[in-house]
């Protein structure tokens, strides 16, 4: 049995291999860290693991009856939580991972073109795309999987979703999620980490992956047969597309305008229909919608791992620079002190966080400590 570090499933460890590309398309599972295609189980099925730093994996309550609603639903449900314009980002429907409630991968469109532009070259334009952390062994309630290799860790927690970030920033993200008992399936963790109970033994990388709980090839992305190299182009038609409909809906009358506005007040009475059963909308609908939302400072929705997952994905090329000394977390707001280990490190701190459309404020002090505060959007 090989563990995950074992089947090099991270980018740090693929890094370390040079790129090669298969003899011919068919199965086999491989990734796209560092750059290049690297094969890891050439017997497996058709998966292609990509950075989670760049995926944003969330737990969302979609009380739905079908797929196509919970589609539809979806970017109204996760809006608050991801500081992009939604219009930005391409949104992944996977598993179910609790009752009515789904795991949801995030990712920015031009990521996800420039990965299978990438999978194509590699003549696996038709693999599965997974995050890397959903290669882990889900964990017992309460606990984390972690695959520590390097300068990198990839950590799975056992509500089914998952987060990256650099070595150096894990035991900090520890303290914060509340010290859950981490299982080691790469390099060993820190005593204080590690939880009491054996880690055991986990299906092979290739059964893992049978079924993977997200493929990020939805929607415009999906796998098409025969297709090499067209993403841009179809992202292209769809640019024209979304123009001419602009065009349309602002050239509409009144009354077009105001079917589509009945229309979507019929789809919010059946939402609420749905996810509040007994609940009767009034003549003030909107009165009565809002009411039924959670108040503020409920703790509805959890912030830290997608923020914590943002921030560390923004820091991921200086992970070998960062040196962590405290992190917090309190009213949506993350903090986190850095040491100062070079000359004009908070400047590309700043860079790199404004490069990833992270809203952040970098302050070093006299002590040589760099202080890093995200808020949540």
């Amino acid at each position: 049995m090989r563990s995950i570090h074992e089947s090099n499933v991270t980018s740090d460890s693929a890094r370390r291999q040079p790129p090669v590309a298969p003899e011919a398309p068919g199965g086999g599972i491989g990734t796209l860290a560092g750059g290049g295609f690297v094969a890891l189980a050439p017997d497996g099925p058709a998966t292609l693991l990509v950075p989670t730093e760049s995926v944003l994996l969330l737990a969302v309550d979609l009380p739905l009856a079908t797929r196509a609603k919970r589609l539809e639903a979806l970017p109204f449900a996760i809006e608050d939580r991801i500081a992009e314009p939604i219009e930005s980002v391409h949104l992944a429907l996977g598993a179910e991972i609790g009752e009515k409630r789904y795991l949801v991968g995030v990712v920015r469109h031009d990521r996800m073109a420039a990965w299978i532009d990438a999978a194509e070259a590699a003549g696996m334009g038709h693999a599965a795309m997974v995050p890397d952390a959903l290669a882990l062994p889900v964990p017992p309630p309460g606990c984390w999987s972690v695959d520590l290799d390097g300068a990198r860790a990839v950590v799975r927690a056992s509500d089914g979703t998952g987060f990256a970030c650099a070595a150096a920033m894990l035991p900090a993200a520890w303290e914060s999620a509340g010290r859950p008992p981490a299982i080691a399936w790469g390099a060993p963790l820190p005593p204080e980490m590690r939880a009491e109970t054996e880690r055991g033994d986990a299906a092979p990388l290739a059964e893992r992956l049978a079924a993977p709980a997200l493929d990020l090839r939805q929607g415009v992305y999906a796998r098409r047969r025969g297709s090499s190299g067209g993403v841009w182009r179809r992202l292209g038609w769809i640019a024209v597309l979304g123009a001419t409909a602009h065009g349309l809906i602002a050239a509409a009358d009144t009354l077009m305008l105001r079917a589509i506005a009945e229309r979507r007040a019929d789809e919010t009475r059946e939402l609420v229909a749905l996810a509040a059963p007994g609940i009767a909308l009034g003549d003030d609908m909107i009165a009565t919608v809002t009411n039924l939302l959670p108040p503020p400072g409920s703790g509805a929705p959890q912030t830290f791992l997608p923020l914590m997952s943002r921030v560390s994905g923004a820091l991921a090329p200086l992970a070998g620079s960062l040196s962590t000394r405290a992190i917090a977390f309190d009213a949506n707001t993350l903090t986190l002190d850095l040491a100062a280990a070079e000359p004009g490190l908070a400047v590309r701190i700043g860079a790199a966080l404004r490069a990833a459309q992270v809203q952040a404020t970098v302050a070093e002090s006299p002590d040589g400590t760099i202080r890093v505060t995200a808020a949540a959007a």
